[in-house]
C-alpha cells in the first residue's frame, strides 16, 4: 500500500509474497529519481576529482544493494519457513539500499554537520531524516507523496525511528561555538518532526505495544545525544551490507590511493587483531598483506571480495522476543568475531585516512562553502533563489527547511559552483544558472 492511495485497511499485509511487482516498481522509481542520479557527485570519503578509481556515494550504494541482496540469499539457505516467508524479495532489498544515502548532502559528513548547525532552531538537519523527507515528500513521482514508495520499502530505510528535535542533546558549550569550528554540531540520528504522519502511517499496520517498543529511545554510554533502540528486519540487512561496504571497500580505496602504507597495515592493523585463527586475516595475515599492496588491481579485489563474502557467510537471523510482528522480531545479525573484525577495519580506515589533516581539510573546506551559501540565501532569498524555492519558502511554515531541501540537493560541484559565483568577484556569467 502506498501513501498516495486511499486509507488502508488494516488487513494490509507487509509480507511479499503477492505484491513483488510493488516493490520492483519501488525500485525503479528510487533509480529514476534525479535525487539518485545526484550521488554520482556526491562525497563518500575522498573528495571527489582526486581520482577516478574511488567510490562516489553513487557507487557505494550500488554495493551496498549488491551485499543486501547477498545477504538476504545467503540466510535463505537456512531461514526457517517463517523466516523465509519475511525475508525481502531482492526488489524490496534493492530498493532500500540503493535508497539509503539519497538524502545526504553535499560534501559527506562534513555538509551533514554544517546544514544542521544552520537547522539548529528549525528542526535539525541529519541525512536519515533527509532520506525519509525525499521519498515522502520531495521526490518526483507524487505532488504531496514524494516517490510515493510502499509501506513497507518506507520502513526498510527508516534506520533511526526518532525524532531529531526530541532527541538532540547538544553541549551546554554548544550554543556561542562559532561556525568556524562545528565538532559539537553533529546531529541525532533520526527523523524530522515534519514527517511524523509518514511515521504513523509507515506503523500503521502494527500492534500498539509493537509501534511503542519501536520508538523507544535509550541514553547514550557517554552522553550525547538519544539513541533509538531498534529498526525493522529489512533495514538490520541493509545496515549491516552498508557496515560491510563501508569498512571493507574504504579500506580498498585508501589501500588503491596509497593513503595507508604495508608499514600502517603491519603496526596498526594486523597487530591488534586477535592471536586466534577467528577471522580470514589472522588466519592467513601474509594472504592478504602480499594481495592489498602488490599494486596489482585483479590481487587486491581478490583479497577484498574473499573478505565481502566472509562477512556475509557470518551473518545470521535472530529474535527480539519482546515484538509480536515477524518483521521486526527477527533481525539480521552479525557474529561476534565477524563484527569485531568490522569494527577494527572501520576504526583503522577512520584514523589513519579520514581524519588526516588533508582529508579533514577537504571536510573543513565544504563545510565553509554550506555555511556560506545558506547564510547569503537566508538573507538574500527573494534576489538570489531560484523563483520556485523561494515562492515556496514563502508559503511554507518552516522556510529554513525549504532553504535546507534545495542546499542539500546541491552535489559538491554545483555547491561549489554557486558559492564561487556568489563570492568570488571574478567567478561567474549572467548566463551561469544558480
Amino acid at each position: 500500500m502506498r501513501r498516495s492511495q486511499t486509507r488502508p485497511s488494516t488487513k494490509t499485509r507487509f509480507n511479499a509474497g503477492t505484491i513483488e511487482s510493488h516493490f520492483q516498481r519501488d525500485r525503479a522509481r528510487v533509480i529514476h529519481s534525479a535525487w539518485f542520479r545526484a550521488l554520482q557527485s556526491k562525497t563518500q570519503v575522498l573528495g571527489l576529482g582526486e581520482s577516478d578509481f574511488y567510490r562516489t556515494r553513487l557507487t557505494h550504494s550500488l554495493e551496498v544493494a549488491q551485499i543486501g541482496t547477498g545477504v538476504c540469499e545467503h540466510l535463505r539457505r537456512t531461514a526457517t519457513d517463517e523466516q523465509n516467508e519475511w525475508l525481502a524479495p531482492s526488489s524490496l532489498m534493492d530498493a532500500a539500499c540503493l535508497a539509503h544515502d539519497i538524502g545526504h548532502s553535499p560534501f559527506g559528513h562534513g555538509g551533514e554537520v554544517a546544514l544542521n548547525y544552520m537547522m539548529r532552531d528549525h528542526g535539525g538537519f541529519e541525512a536519515n531524516g533527509q532520506t525519509l523527507r525525499i521519498l515522502a515528500r520531495l521526490g518526483e513521482y507524487s505532488e504531496s507523496s514524494g516517490l510515493d514508495l510502499t509501506r513497507r520499502s518506507t520502513l526498510g530505510i527508516i534506520k533511526y525511528p526518532g525524532f531529531c528535535s526530541e532527541l538532540a542533546q547538544y553541549k551546554e558549550s554548544s550554543e556561542s561555538n562559532a561556525p568556524l569550528n562545528l565538532d559539537d554540531w553533529h546531529p541525532p540520528k533520526g527523523i524530522y518532526s515534519d514527517e511524523r504522519d509518514v511515521l504513523e502511517w509507515t506503523l500503521e499496520t502494527f500492534s500498539r505495544a509493537d509501534r511503542e517498543l519501536f520508538v523507544s529511545t535509550k541514553a547514550a554510554p557517554n552522553g550525547g545525544h538519544l539513541k533509538t533502540c531498534f529498526k525493522s528486519f529489512d533495514t538490520s540487512i541493509m545496515e549491516l551490507a552498508d557496515d560491510i561496504a563501508y569498512g571493507v571497500h574504504d579500506l580498498e580505496d585508501a589501500v588503491a590511493m596509497s593513503l595507508i602504507s604495508p608499514n600502517q597495515w603491519d603496526q596498526k592493523f594486523l597487530q591488534q587483531l586477535p592471536e586466534a585463527d577467528s577471522n580470514p586475516i589472522s588466519a592467513k595475515p601474509e594472504f592478504y598483506t602480499e594481495n592489498l599492496f602488490s599494486g596489482n588491481n585483479k590481487k587486491r579485489k581478490h583479497a577484498i571480495s574473499k573478505l565481502v563474502g566472509w562477512f556475509i557467510d557470518e551473518i545470521s537471523i535472530d529474535e527480539i522476543q519482546e515484538f509480536e510482528h515477524p518483521l521486526l522480531r527477527y533481525q539480521a545479525s552479525m557474529s561476534p568475531d565477524a563484527y569485531a573484525l568490522l569494527k577494527l577495519m572501520k576504526t583503522f580506515v577512520m584514523e589513519n585516512v579520514i581524519l588526516r589533516p588533508e582529508l579533514q581539510a577537504l571536510q573543513y573546506r565544504g563545510q565553509q562553502v554550506i555555511l556560506k551559501i545558506f547564510d547569503i540565501y537566508l538573507h538574500n532569498g527573494a534576489r538570489l533563489l531560484p523563483t520556485q524555492v523561494w515562492e515556496e519558502s514563502q508559503q511554507s511554515e518552516n522556510p529554513h527547511r525549504i532553504l535546507s531541501d534545495h542546499i542539500s540537493a546541491l552535489t559538491d560541484a554545483s555547491a561549489t559552483r554557486i558559492y564561487h559565483r556568489l563570492s568570488t568577484p571574478s567567478a561567474g556569467s549572467i548566463f551561469d544558472r544558480i
